[in-house]
């Protein structure tokens, strides 16, 4: 026997011991939330083109009167929201957890994304006609569920009362791509979802992955043969890859700006500091604020929290190696139940909604809030780069200073050869998802360029998105470059704060490749910074990282200005990269202030 299975025996063993018990005690116990509930399996809901989804119903027991019903649509097998559905059912809301199209018992052919946006109209207007459904009906769920309520909402079904999609990716902004670049990930998620069955094992076999990306990447396959050599040919990833930037095929999985501005329901957006879909979530909300009109606007909230991608779902108080306050633990199934009440019923706005963006300080473990995203920030503070020439060292880094005249000195310059992979061995030792290890830092040396702030001479309040301007020369047509800022506080400690990407290609648009054909230095503008609010402590600095992105967990680009998904590691040009920070080149880090209070 297994320890987990002694363990679930244990547990099954004590539970029916309390359980005689608390009867021959006659103690008085709550019901349970299952008992509160009826169950229905198996049930199918036909489409517009004669598929049928499988849907699992769950709805209050012996419910007396039509009631708002909740909807969500998952290829993860429905079952793996069966707590979901106890919860949200026992309190009174029906709720229907359905596999998608192709997943599952549902009939059909998988396509992620593109197919959700009808489906879910038709979930949502069979919904509404059921004799438990008083014909409102909202959505519930995060990640590929929060992206289909995206996908709902754009086809306007007449019953979807309001929408609370949390952790969503926007396609082609962050999702199967970030800013043009791809990642092996993708062909883990598409094996995640092949087929009908669960692949929750396979998809989970964290140690099975990274020997697999490890393999590619040090064998320098191309990328476009990597679902092969995982063993799972797909003509999905095969498709996506065909289309490596921003055009009109990934334009028709998200909403038009005129569906955008047509949109008239409640709307509650959930992400996280450290969400992996926070570009996706937080271009869906810019967008909708950018088109919708003002009393649109005003029925839009958004909750940031201190909060990893599950997080946004079920928060935990540490994320990758950092532990935040109490206040972090927000009940999110409350906050559920107040929305759902507030525009599908008579309740009263949920009290936590001081205004409509609220978002979590780290370092001062709170929430605060305001009237919009843009408002969060009070002002962008530059810091110029400089340095003696030798900001390759983090331990003789270059500087950060306020001061323009503090621009000065050579320019700084790595050398990257693509066809080193000395990296993989380390970083398959190392947690992807730790927030605080410097170990890839330190093993870098001279293979990155590192500036850093003098220490901070009070606390001050970091929350927006960061933005930095440099001027770069290269002497290849193409890379990619990864810049990341962190707090490093006075014990020598490292919080990672926020990340962008860029590849010199679309240095000047996302939908336009332009390879570099001068080796004079360039302005690249990183614009796309996760949002971040922290407090960082009197007496910590701020790093700036910029190095090439030469992982195993992202696309490898050799630099000779090819297709990247096509390169392999007999295109590998090694390439110079130049910043320069002198009084023509003013390199600049710019910092977002929080208000003051």
């Amino acid at each position: 026997m297994t320890p987990q299975v002694m363990r679930r025996s244990t547990a099954i063993v004590a539970w029916a011991l309390w359980c005689t018990a608390a009867v021959s005690l006659g103690a008085a116990a709550a019901e349970p939330d299952a008992a509160k509930i009826d169950f229905q399996w198996g049930v199918r809901i036909p489409l517009r083109d004669g598929v049928h989804l499988n849907a699992t119903v769950y709805t209050p027991k012996d419910q007396k009167h039509p009631a708002p019903c909740i909807v969500t649509l998952t290829p993860y097998i429905a079952q793996s929201y069966h707590d979901r559905g106890v919860y949200f059912a026992a309190r009174g809301l029906p709720f229907l957890t359905v596999d998608v199209r192709g997943r599952g018992n549902s009939a059909g052919t998988f396509r992620p994304l593109i197919q959700e946006a009808q489906d879910s109209f038709d979930v949502v207007e069979w919904l509404a006609k059921q004799p438990y459904c008083n014909g409102k009906v909202s959505m519930w769920g995060g990640s590929y569920a929060g992206y289909n309520q995206w996908a709902a909402a754009k086809e306007f079904p007449p019953h979807l009362a309001t929408i609370v999609p949390a952790a969503a990716p926007f396609a082609g902004v962050d999702f199967p791509l970030r800013n043009n670049i791809s990642y092996p990930y993708t062909i883990q998620w598409l094996t995640f979802t092949s087929g009908h069955a669960a692949q929750d094992k396979i998809f989970g076999d964290r140690d099975f992955w990274a020997a697999k990306y490890r393999q590619w990447f040090e064998s320098g396959t191309p990328f476009a043969q990597l679902d092969t050599l995982v063993g799972n040919p797909s003509p999905i990833f095969q498709e996506w890859i065909a289309h490596p930037y921003v055009d009109d095929y990934w334009d028709r999985y998200n909403p038009t700006a005129g569906q955008y501005a047509k949109l008239s329901i409640p709307i509650l957006t959930l992400t996280g500091s450290y969400d992996d879909d926070q570009p996706g979530a937080l271009a869906h909300y810019r967008e909708h604020w950018k088109h919708a009109s003002p009393e649109m606007r005003a029925k839009h909230y958004l909750v940031i929290g201190p909060w990893d991608h599950a997080g946004t779902r079920t928060p935990t108080q540490t994320v990758g190696g950092v532990t935040f306050g109490p206040a972090s633990m927000v009940d999110l199934p409350q906050l559920h139940l107040d929305w759902y009440a507030w525009t599908m019923g008579n309740g009263a706005k949920p009290a936590f909604l001081q205004k409509n963006v609220a978002y979590y300080v780290m370092g001062a473990e709170k929430w605060r809030y305001a009237d919009t995203l843009d408002a969060v920030t009070a002002a962008a503070r530059p810091y110029y780069l400089g340095s003696t020439g030798s900001a390759s060292d983090v331990l003789a880094a270059g500087w950060l200073d306020p001061a323009r005249s503090a621009s000065a000195g050579k320019p700084d310059q790595y050398v990257h050869d693509p066809r080193d992979v000395s990296g993989a061995a380390l970083e398959a030792t190392l947690d992807a998802s730790s927030l605080t290890d410097q170990s890839l830092l330190y093993a870098q040396h001279g293979k990155q360029l590192v500036y850093h702030t003098a220490p901070f001479e009070k606390n001050t309040e970091v929350s927006g998105t960061f933005r930095f301007s440099a001027w770069i020369a290269i002497d290849q047509p193409d890379t990619d470059f990864a810049v990341s800022i962190h707090e490093i506080r006075a014990d020598g400690s490292s919080v990672l704060l926020t990340t962008d990407v860029l590849r010199a290609r679309y240095r000047e648009s996302l939908r336009e490749p332009k390879l570099v054909a001068t080796k004079s230095p360039l302005r690249y503008d990183f614009e796309r910074f996760t949002f971040v609010s922290r407090e960082i402590a009197k007496g910590s600095r701020l790093r700036l990282r910029l190095s090439p992105i030469n992982s195993m967990y992202s696309q490898k680009n050799y630099n000779s200005g090819k297709p990247v998904a096509e390169e392999r590691m007999d295109d590998a040009r090694t390439v110079t990269v130049r910043l320069y920070h002198d009084r023509e080149h003013p390199s600049a880090l710019y910092v977002p202030l929080g208000q003051p209070e």
